[in-house]
C-alpha cells in the first residue's frame, strides 16, 4: 500500500509518540507500554444479554446483570473495546474534540477484537451527527470508527443509514427521561436506505456508550425500519452502578 510505503518517512519527520503521555513509541498507531496498562478491557464472566463484565464474580452460564434483569435491553448485545476510565476518556477527547482522527485505527482495532462473537453477515451503521455539528467538528467520529471496522471485518458499511434530522442539546447533566425527550424524533432511517435495513442485522457504532439514550433511539428507529437485530459496538463503555 502507498501509505505503508511512506510510513518510514512519516516516522522520520514526525517521530511516533504515545497520544496519552508523549513518550516515544515504535509506531504511529499505538500507546507506550505503561499507557497500554492503564486501559481497562472488558472481560469474562459477563452478562449474557449486554456483555457487562461481572468483575471478580463467579461466572454462571446464562447469567444476566441486575440492569437487564430489571428491564430487558432493546439492543441484542454490546461489544466495547474498553471500559470508560481516565485513559479511555483522554483518548476519546483527543479523537472526538482534538482532531486526532488518526486514532481511529487504534480505537477501531480494540473494538474489532471484541466482535468475534457476532456471526456475519451484518451491516455497519454509525450513530449520526446533525449537519450543524458535522460542519462545526469537520467529521463524525463514529463514522470514522465504522469505516475502520468495515475495513478490518470485511463487512458491509452503510455510512448514511441513519440521519439526525434535528439538532439536539448536549445530554450531559440531563436525567434519563430528559435525555429521552431531547432525542425523541431527532433520528430516523434514511429513506434511501430502507430496503437495505429491512431484515438486516445491524452493528450500530459509536465512540462512547454512556446512558444509552442516543443508541436507544437509534435502535428503536432501526427496528421500526425492519432491522432483525441491532448490536452496539463502541470504543469505551461507561458502567453505571447496578440497580
Amino acid at each position: 500500500m502507498f501509505w505503508q510505503a511512506l510510513s518510514p518517512v512519516v516516522d522520520f519527520v514526525y517521530p511516533p509518540r504515545c497520544p496519552l503521555c508523549g513518550t516515544g513509541i515504535a509506531v504511529q498507531t499505538g500507546l507506550c507500554a505503561d499507557c497500554w496498562s492503564t486501559l481497562e478491557l472488558p472481560g469474562n464472566p459477563s452478562c449474557t444479554l449486554c456483555q457487562r463484565p461481572f468483575g471478580n464474580a463467579v461466572g454462571v452460564s446464562g447469567a444476566i446483570c441486575g440492569a437487564c434483569a430489571v428491564q430487558k435491553p432493546r439492543h441484542d448485545g454490546i461489544y466495547a473495546g474498553t471500559i470508560y476510565n481516565d485513559a479511555s476518556r483522554k483518548l476519546v477527547l483527543a479523537f472526538k474534540h482534538g482532531g486526532k482522527i488518526a486514532l481511529s485505527e487504534m480505537l477501531g482495532r480494540l473494538v474489532a477484537a471484541r466482535l468475534s462473537a457476532i456471526e456475519p453477515p451484518y451491516l455497519l451503521i454509525p450513530v449520526p451527527l446533525h449537519r450543524s455539528r458535522l460542519w462545526q467538528r469537520g467529521y463524525n467520529q463514529a463514522a470514522l470508527l465504522t469505516r475502520e471496522l468495515a475495513k478490518r471485518e470485511g463487512t458491509s458499511l452503510l455510512i448514511d443509514g441513519l440521519v439526525r434530522k434535528r439538532a439536539t442539546p448536549s445530554l450531559g447533566g440531563l436525567g434519563r427521561s430528559e435525555r429521552a425527550k431531547a432525542l425523541h424524533g431527532a433520528i430516523e432511517v434514511n429513506p434511501a436506505r430502507r430496503k437495505q435495513i429491512d431484515g438486516a442485522r445491524i452493528l450500530l457504532v459509536d465512540d462512547v456508550l454512556t446512558s444509552g439514550a442516543t443508541t436507544g433511539e437509534c435502535i428503536d428507529v432501526l427496528k421500526r425500519g425492519g432491522a432483525s437485530k441491532v448490536y452496539i459496538a463502541c470504543f469505551a463503555r461507561v458502567l453505571d452502578p447496578l440497580p
